[in-house]
């Protein structure tokens, strides 16, 4: 049969997707989108942390073998013991701070270099715009214009020793331009070259840190003005409490009340003007009303701690050998600041042989990267401790201008401006000029106050130009209490409270820095008037002090020093008593004390305070009608608990959540939207007096009384707080924690993966001894024995190092957060026996 073939001549219809086919194939599009993002942004990551890892590996620093180092002229050892920490030994000093300077820079020269954009306000040139506000209140500050100052009035020697510092930073940094830490290549620049200059700078971020007051100023006087009532604005702004310890070492029966502190006097003493300290001064009169930025916003802006209660300060103690277990002295120190990756210290042991015509030096404790020097520990003779003194060395002043580029000065007379002229550099922006206006007191505020009408001052010891002296040599070389007291006289800021011991048994407490002296009295407020001139500044001899005293114990926590006694006051604002209190009421009057014993009062977390807080809670809900079982249940919790801020104790979590909600509610009512301005660092002390005192006057026309007032606080902690049904389950390391960051976290989040500590329970809060925050803290821990100088302890927070790749970038960590510590080595045999890597530095 014949093949043929049929056609079908009917023409064929297009075949076109149904809408549920065009979905499907969209979906798989945009499914293989997203996967293929999703491997981009993998493979990206992956490629971003092998890089880090590389240039981390890379600037790894050299720990054995020998260097060539130019500018040496002798070979100088570099021994690191267990935990990474340096004992340079060289020839002479000028080896021994190059050395210095080139030994932190193979762990620190980020952080060096971040310190002193910081200081000097060029961090918005590396970090963008949103820097450019600090970077400009940086420059209005004249940080930056006052380290040239206090560098080029320096001794010859000190300038030198500096200078030496500088040279061994500057030769590692030209020896490792193609290894430099990896925040230098993330951010795509390169360091200048050190100077002398900068390591000034480096100190007055410290100043700036610790005698930082002049916003309160600004907030107190919008707080003042809203209330209109000077005895409420006393209850605020309490001037020491009946809680103080001062440093007298005179011998206190603690089972008796204490004396009210006494009232502020000037040096007439007169009536009026001591009455006039004693409460808190009345706003000057003025043709504009205040109306600066936003108070809340300056602490931040200034780099200051901005959780409640986190004042910069410390603990410091010491304790004769007539109460010690050895017959030796004991003395401890820790100070309380921020807590960064890495950490504000660098620990190092500095010696240098001694010769004919030089005795040797030999010092060791804490250094602050890129400034020489040991800042707090002992040489082979002298301890030393410092906390913050809180004298008031600010004043802001109201200034009159006349449009034409002048203001009058106290007398009178009219005089031009002195005109800065300032320019911010701004990565992936404009360049900002800035024109900064001083007047015979300082800088106008007015660039970082942009809503502030009046023309403000600001006035600080810092800007005085015979104020020039950096003392930390002298205090690493004294031998006794005489040399060691000379060089404290030369002390200018920042203000401090001083322990010292030394190897012949003699205790002592002294206060620093220049504190104005002011024939008008203190005054909290901006001022506009010239009564309120400085006349001078307190003589050293007459700030508080005590050598040798009756009681063989004296201890400072940021508390009152002061007493009726003291010729000249020093503040108005004092820290929360409580820390120094329960040092006292620990250690005082007890014998046979070890260095253990030292490590668990610097580790302690009573709150007496929380826990009377807490009695008075329970004590509220018990008498108030129509409460539910959660809160009966949280007044029994409060009720039993022992006062001990344990992560694992819900007591703990229902009173600090009640404490933080109840502020608002007596605060408001009378300050509306103002009451988050108010700030004071014995806030603690205020509101425990209002509370403990019922006063009738703070109690909101809401509640009928006092008790209904604390429940409904109890209920909104636990609301705000997020309490679980079951509130024994709520304890407190389930949100009060603490969380290290590096500074460039923010910035570049992946970093907080690779090197933040994360969120861990944390115990303790800002009224105990151990006083914390999420990012604030003790930032080391030491204690000096003089019955055993290597069985001295200091460790910091996280590691010596600030490469996480390096074995010493984070183990002390373990020892700071649960509350040990170890021996830091000091002599030559027992560094000898902890050495793990020595390195040789040569000419």
């Amino acid at each position: 049969m014949p093949y043929t073939r049929s056609f079908d001549r009917t023409p064929a219809r297009p075949v076109f997707p149904t809408s549920s086919s065009r979905k499907r194939l969209w979906q798989r599009r945009l499914l293989w989108s997203a996967g293929g993002l999703l491997a981009f942004i993998v493979l990206a990551s992956c490629a971003v942390v092998l890089w880090l890892h590389s240039a981390a590996w890379a600037s790894l620093p050299v720990l054995d073998g020998d260097l060539h180092i130019t500018g040496l002229s002798a070979p100088v050892t570099v021994r690191r013991d267990t935990h990474g920490v340096p004992h340079i030994e060289a020839a002479n000093e000028n080896d021994l701070f190059l050395a210095q300077g080139y030994v932190t820079a193979q762990d620190r020269l980020w952080q060096m270099d971040a310190f002193r954009r910081n200081a000097n306000g060029e961090l918005a040139e590396i970090l963008g715009p949103s820097l450019v506000m600090h970077d400009k209140t940086q420059r209005v500050l004249q940080f930056r214009n006052t380290a040239r100052r206090v560098y080029a009035n320096l001794p010859a020697a000190d300038r030198a020793r500096l200078d030496a510092y500088a040279r061994g930073v500057n030769l590692f940094i030209d020896q490792h331009r193609n290894s430099l830490p990896p925040e230098f290549k993330l951010l795509f620049y390169r360091p200048q070259p050190w100077t002398g200059v900068d390591s000034v700078s480096i100190g007055l971020m410290m100043v700036q840190m610790l005698d930082t007051h002049w916003y309160e100023k600004l907030s107190r006087e919008q707080i003042a003005a809203k209330l209109n009532n000077p005895r409420l604005e006393a209850d605020l702004y309490p001037v020491g409490s009946w809680r103080d310890h001062p440093p007298t070492g005179v011998l206190l029966d603690l089972s008796q009340p204490h004396p009210e502190p006494p009232a502020s006097k000037d040096d007439d003493d007169e009536d009026e003007n001591t009455q006039a300290n004693a409460a808190p001064a009345s706003i000057p009169s003025s043709s504009a009303s205040p109306n600066p930025s936003d108070p809340r916003s300056l602490p931040a802006l200034l780099g200051l701690p901005t959780c409640d209660g986190c004042t910069p300060g410390s603990n410091n103690w010491v304790i004769a050998g007539k109460h010690t277990a050895s017959g030796k002295p004991l003395l401890s120190n820790d100070m309380h600041l921020s807590l960064t990756e890495p950490n504000i210290w660098f620990m190092a042991d500095l010696k240098a042989n001694g010769t004919q015509n030089a005795p040797g030096y030999h010092a060791a404790g804490v250094t602050l990267p890129g400034l020489p020097f040991v800042v707090a520990g002992h040489n082979e003779h002298v301890a030393w401790g410092f906390t913050a003194l809180m004298a008031d060395v600010q004043d802001l002043y109201i200034e009159k201008l006349d449009g034409n580029g002048n203001y009058q000065a106290p007398n009178g007379s009219w005089k031009p401006l002195v005109v800065d002229h300032e320019l911010i550099r701004v990565r992936g922006g404009k360049d900002v000029l800035l024109n900064i206006q001083s007047t015979a007191h300082g800088p106008l505020l007015n660039p970082v106050l942009p809503k502030e009408k009046r023309s403000i001052a600001l006035k600080w010891t810092l800007y005085d130009p015979a104020l020039n002296a950096l003392p930390l040599y002298q205090l690493n070389t004294a031998s006794n209490w005489t040399e060691f007291s000379a060089a404290l006289g030369a002390w200018c800021w920042p203000t401090q409270n001083v322990v010292y011991s030394d190897d012949q048994g003699h205790i002592a407490y002294q206060s620093v820095g220049r504190v104005p002296l002011r024939p008008s009295g203190l005054i909290s407020v901006p001022i506009q008037d010239a009564a309120h001139e400085w006349q001078g500044y307190i003589p050293y001899e007459q700030m508080p002090n005590a050598l040798d005293p009756p009681s063989g114990f004296v201890a400072t926590a940021n508390s009152r020093v002061t007493t009726e006694k003291s010729t000249y006051p020093l503040s108005l604002e004092w820290v929360d008593p409580y820390r120094a209190e329960r040092i006292y009421k620990s250690l005082e009057g007890r014998d046979q004390l070890k260095p253990a014993d030292m490590l668990a009062v610097q580790t302690d977390i009573y709150s007496e305070v929380d826990q009377e807080m807490g009695q008075r809670f329970a004590y509220a809900i018990d008498h108030t009608d129509g409460v539910d079982d959660r809160l009966l249940q949280a007044a029994d919790l409060m009720r039993s608990w022992d006062g001990r801020l344990t992560t694992d104790s819900a007591a703990a979590s229902i009173i600090t959540q009640a404490r933080q909600a109840l502020w608002p509610l007596i605060l408001e009512p009378k300050l509306g939207k103002a009451a988050a301005y108010y700030h004071w660092d014995e806030s603690n002390f205020a509101e425990e007096e209002i509370v403990m005192h019922a006063k009738a006057d703070w109690l909101p026309k809401a509640y009928k009384d006092w008790d209904a007032l604390l429940t409904d606080a109890v209920r909104k902690g636990m609301t705000n707080g997020k309490a679980p049904g079951d509130v024994a389950k709520w304890t407190y390391g389930s949100w009060h924690v603490v969380d290290i960051q590096h500074p460039l976290a923010s910035f570049l989040p992946l970093i907080s993966r690779i090197s933040g500590t994360g969120p861990l329970p944390l115990s303790g809060d800002n009224t105990t001894v151990k006083q914390v925050g999420r990012d604030f803290g003790p930032s080391q821990r030491f204690t000096m024995d003089w019955s055993n100088i290597d069985g001295s302890t200091e460790n910091i927070v996280l590691g010596e190092s600030g490469d996480p790749l390096s074995p010493y970038f984070r183990d002390q960590w373990a020892d700071y957060y649960g509350g040990t510590t170890f021996a830091l080595p000091f002599t030559q045999p027992a560094v000898d026996a902890q050495t793990r890597h020595t390195l040789r530095l040569l000419p």
